[in-house]
C-alpha cells in the first residue's frame, strides 16, 4: 500500500475518533446549567424593619384661642423656653374686666341684702317668743276666769274680757308666726341670690381669664404664627386664627414613622431601633418602640381607617413612636428622620442567602421522564383525585450533590438583610444554588450543574 494512502487512512481515522469525541462532549454537556452558589453557615442573624417619618417632642400643646380678641401683648417669641406659669400672651380684656367688676359688686350687694335678711329673721324670732309668751299668759288669765266664772265668783264682764284677751293674744302668735315663715323665705331667696351671682362671677371670672395664657408646663415655644395686634377667633384647631402658639416639652424626643401593614406584625413595645436624621447625617441615635399604633392608616391620604367613608383597598401604615434615648440638644420637631427597628434577633443560626430560596409544586418536582408508559396505572388509580396536591406549592432550595441539582423543602425562621434563617431541611457546609434568578426560576431536580461564581453579566431584564 502506497505511504501516501496510509497517511490518507491515519487522517480520516483521526478526524472520525476527533468527530466521536466532540459529539461526546456536545452530549455530556447539553443540559448542564451553569449556576452561582452560596454555603450553609451559622451566623448572627437580625430581621429589621425600616420605615421612614418626622421628629417630634412626645408632649407637645397648640395653644388655641379660647376668646375673641385683639393681641395686645405677646411675652415671648419663637425659639424661648418657658416655665410652668410663665405669662405668654395677653388679649384685650375691658369688657371682661367690666363684667367681672360688676358681677363682684352684685355679689357683694347679695350678701348685704343677706345680712339684712337674717336680722329680720332674727327680729320676726323674738317677735314670735314673745308672742308665745303673751299667749300663754292671757291662756292662764282665761283658765282662770273660766274657774271663778263658773263659780259666780266674777261677773260676766269680766270673763268676757279674759277670754277677749286670750283670743287677740293667740291671733298675735299666729301672726308672728307668719312672719317668721316670711323672714325666712326671704332669707333663703337673699341666699339663693348670693349664689347665683356667685355663679355670674365665676363665669365672667372666667371669661376674663380666657384672654390671659400661660405656659402649662416647662418648654420650648416651636411654633407662633400670630403676632401683636392681630385679632384671634374661637375656631377649629389648627385653622388660621384659633391657634396662637405651639409649646414642646424637648426633654422627650421621639421619631414617629409609618410602618407597613405587612411588618407591623413583627412590632413590638421595647424593640430596639436605630435612629437616623437627613439634616444630621453619618450620625445614628438610638431609641425604643414605645407606642404602636391601633388604627390603620391609609398611605395616600393620611386619613385613618376609622374615620374613611368608604372601604379602601390602597396601602396602609400604622403609626409607630420610637422614643430616642439619646436626642442631640439642636433637634426640631419636623425633621425627617429613618428608624430601622430591630424586631428579632438569632445568635449563631444556619442561614442561607434570601435569593437561594425558590417555590415548586409537587408536579414541578417530577422528573421529565417519569411516569412514561403508565398512563393507563395513572387514570386507574385515580388521577385526578391527586391534582390538587400536584399544585401544592412548598419552598426549599437546590442543594448541589454529585454535581446535580436537589430540591429539598426547608423550613425558614427570621430574615437578615441578606440571608435568612433556615431551621429545618438543610446542613451547615451544604452548598445552595443562588442564582441566576432565570435560571432558578425554571431549574428541574436532577438537572447536571456547573459552578460558576464570578461576578455576572448583568441579564436582559426583557429576556
Amino acid at each position: 500500500m502506497k505511504t501516501w494512502k496510509k497517511v490518507l487512512i491515519g487522517v480520516g481515522a483521526v478526524l472520525v475518533l476527533g468527530i466521536i469525541v466532540a459529539v461526546t462532549v456536545y452530549q455530556s454537556r447539553k443540559n448542564l446549567v451553569t449556576v452561582q452558589t452560596g454555603k450553609v453557615q451559622k451566623q448572627n442573624l437580625a430581621s429589621v424593619v425600616s420605615a421612614s417619618g418626622e421628629i417630634k417632642p412626645k408632649t407637645y400643646v397648640n395653644i388655641g384661642a379660647n376668646a375673641f380678641g385683639k393681641i395686645i401683648k405677646l411675652h415671648v417669641k419663637e425659639g424661648d423656653r418657658v416655665t410652668k406659669g410663665q405669662l405668654l400672651a395677653q388679649l384685650e380684656n375691658v369688657q371682661s374686666s367690666a363684667d367681672v367688676n360688676a358681677t363682684r359688686a352684685s355679689v357683694q350687694a347679695a350678701e348685704t341684702d343677706a345680712v339684712a335678711g337674717d336680722a329680720a329673721l332674727k327680729t320676726s324670732l323674738a317677735d314670735l317668743n314673745r308672742a308665745k309668751s303673751d299667749a300663754a299668759h292671757a291662756k292662764l288669765d282665761w283658765d282662770r276666769a273660766q274657774g271663778l266664772y263658773n263659780a259666780a265668783l266674777i261677773a260676766k264682764q269680766d270673763y268676757d274680757v279674759k277670754k277677749a284677751a286670750w283670743e287677740s293674744a293667740d291671733a298675735g302668735l299666729a301672726q308672728a308666726e307668719a312672719r317668721v315663715a316670711q323672714a325666712k323665705a326671704q332669707k333663703d331667696s337673699m341666699d339663693k341670690h348670693i349664689t347665683q351671682n356667685q355663679a355670674n362671677l365665676t363665669r365672667v371670672f372666667d371669661v376674663l381669664q380666657k384672654t390671659t395664657y400661660e405656659a402649662p408646663f416647662d418648654g420650648v415655644i416651636t411654633n407662633l404664627p400670630v403676632r401683636e395686634g392681630e385679632t384671634v377667633v374661637i375656631g377649629i384647631q389648627n385653622s388660621p386664627g384659633s391657634t396662637l402658639m405651639t409649646i414642646a416639652d424637648m426633654s422627650v424626643i421621639t421619631s414617629e414613622v409609618k410602618v407597613d401593614e405587612t411588618d407591623i406584625v413583627n412590632v413590638h413595645l421595647g424593640q430596639p431601633a436605630d435612629v437616623t436624621i437627613d439634616a444630621i447625617p453619618r450620625k445614628v441615635f438610638h431609641g425604643i418602640v414605645s407606642e404602636i399604633g391601633d388604627n390603620a392608616i391609609v398611605r395616600s391620604t393620611g386619613v385613618a381607617t376609622s374615620q374613611a367613608t368608604s372601604t379602601s383597598e390602597e396601602a396602609k401604615d400604622f403609626k409607630v413612636v420610637v422614643t430616642l434615648t439619646d436626642p442631640p440638644a439642636n433637634l426640631r420637631p419636623g425633621l425627617s428622620s429613618t428608624a430601622k427597628i430591630t424586631t428579632a434577633t438569632r445568635s449563631s443560626v444556619l442561614s442561607i442567602p434570601i435569593q437561594a430560596l425558590t417555590v415548586r409544586t409537587q408536579a414541578d418536582l417530577v422528573p421529565k421522564d417519569a411516569g412514561k408508559g403508565n398512563n393507563n396505572v395513572e387514570a386507574a388509580t385515580g388521577a385526578p383525585a391527586e391534582a390538587s396536591k400536584q399544585k401544592e406549592e412548598m419552598q426549599g432550595v437546590f442543594v448541589i450533590r454529585n454535581k446535580k441539582a436537589e430540591f429539598v423543602p426547608v423550613d425558614t425562621g427570621i430574615s437578615g438583610t441578606t440571608d435568612i434563617e433556615v431551621t429545618k431541611g438543610v446542613q451547615e457546609g451544604d452548598e445552595v444554588i443562588t442564582g441566576s434568578y432565570k435560571v432558578l426560576r425554571t431549574l428541574k431536580p436532577g438537572t447536571s450543574v456547573k459552578i460558576d461564581n464570578s461576578a455576572p453579566k448583568k441579564e436582559d431584564e426583557g429576556s
